[in-house]
């Protein structure tokens, strides 16, 4: 990364809730300063709960974790942090821009930063109307302009997107892009993959309380796909045959008229050589290349429950 300053810090973080259930367990994670950070989970992985815990709603049972250099929840570190977690919740008789206006107060800062921030998400046009008018992507669209308010150094966002339709959704990727740009950090949840994936620099994974990985969206991809090859090449059942007699092929299977073979693809020139010197013709031949929703995928589907090990991408930051 080059970057050796975090914005967020968490070690070995553990938080047990009464009745024996663990939302986080032995979580080590950073975000590093001015990065737009994905945090993908399934749906009870621990996501909102770290979340809680790292603006002082909720305390770790055990652990260490730092926000901005201090611990969650000191004066000082909330004043330099802005977050939208589940929700957003407004008093619904009060206009947009009422709303924030009442919610700079507590803030201590100028009634004048509500009209900022209204422009920033696009609700100036909507500023004057009752809260309880307004659609549930606009609502989600208020309380990104609520976290917005402190001018923070850290933005953490639980579902910002959540209830958008594709323009909407399509308007705050552009302005998490611009949050981005600017050196602040941004901290995002999201099931929306592909809104990840186009926004994010880095990317942590969770499941059942623990990271899994860590990485870039293009590292993740490539650890699930490492090891495969596409092949579309004819005859196929001679290609097939000559392949499977390789030592260093692990296994050779055929999906709609191409094969799909587990080997190093450092290999690709050889086995493109061994094929042609066998009078197989190859029309196609490359690494697969897997979406960040099969990385996900496989990274938090029922597999991983007994795997005690995390996996750290090349240049993580576990």
């Amino acid at each position: 990364m080059g970057n050796d300053r975090f914005a967020i810090e968490l070690h070995d973080v553990t938080k047990r809730y009464p009745g024996g259930v663990t939302a986080v367990d032995a979580l080590d994670l950073r975000v590093p300063e001015g990065t737009v950070f994905g945090f993908l989970g399934p749906n009870g992985a621990g996501k909102t709960t770290t979340m809680r815990m790292l603006v002082g709603l909720v305390r770790p049972t055990s652990g260490r974790i730092r926000v901005l250099g201090q611990p969650p929840g000191t004066p000082d570190q909330l004043a330099r942090v802005g977050a939208l977690i589940e929700s957003p919740a407004f008093y619904p008789h009060l206009s947009g821009v009422d709303n924030l206006r009442l919610a700079a107060r507590y803030a201590s800062v100028p009634d004048s930063a509500a009209d900022r921030v209204l422009a920033e998400v696009g609700l100036t046009g909507r500023a004057r109307s009752a809260f309880r008018t307004y659609s549930l992507g606009m609502k989600q669209r208020l309380g990104v302009a609520a976290a917005l308010l402190k001018e923070p150094s850290l933005l953490i966002l639980d579902e910002p997107t959540n209830g958008l339709d594709p323009a909407g959704v399509s308007e705050i990727r552009e302005l998490l892009r611009s949050l981005g740009q600017h050196g602040r950090t941004v901290l995002l949840s999201s099931h929306v993959l592909g809104e990840v994936e186009q926004v994010c620099d880095r990317i942590a994974v969770i499941n059942r309380g623990r990271l899994v990985a860590d990485g870039t969206s293009d590292e993740l991809r490539a650890a699930l796909g490492a090891g495969e090859l596409l092949i579309a090449a004819d005859p196929v059942d001679k290609a097939a045959a000559c392949l499977r007699d390789h030592r260093s092929v692990r296994g050779v299977e055929t999906v709609d008229g191409r094969l799909r073979v587990s080997a190093d693809p450092a290999l690709a020139a050889e086995l493109n050589r061994r094929l042609v010197e066998a009078g197989i013709d190859v029309r196609e031949l490359r690494p697969v290349r897997h979406s960040l929703e099969e990385a996900f995928l496989e990274l938090t589907g029922p597999d991983r429950a007994g795997r005690e090990e995390s996996t750290t991408m090349t240049g993580g930051s576990r």
